[in-house]
């Protein structure tokens, strides 16, 4: 998968070091992937969960952090939306992020 965008990932990190890990980790799996539907997202990621409006929510760090995307399974692309903490998410509609 082409994932845009890797910035997204480094600018979270600066200010919760402790994801960093684990953002790599999540970044690096998924672009090896290969996504032709959900089913396929929840092979790589069983946490994760669809939201609606192509919007996916993958847990980062045990369930610390959330990662919100934009899969288009047909351009084989991820977009980073968001990166936020658990606390941080409830508070939100990741549906329009």
């Amino acid at each position: 998968m082409r994932i845009i965008t890797f910035r997204r990932i480094m600018e979270f990190s600066l200010v919760y070091a402790d994801a960093d890990i684990a953002l790599r980790e999540w970044y690096k799996k998924t672009q090896k992937a290969n996504w032709s539907c959900y089913a396929d997202i929840k092979k790589s990621f069983n946490s994760a969960d669809a939201v609606g409006n192509s919007r996916f929510v993958f847990n980062i760090k045990g369930n610390s952090y959330r990662l919100i995307a934009i899969v288009l399974f047909k351009m084989k692309t991820v977009y980073i939306r968001s990166i936020c903490t658990h606390s941080d998410y409830d508070k939100i509609d990741a549906t329009n992020i």
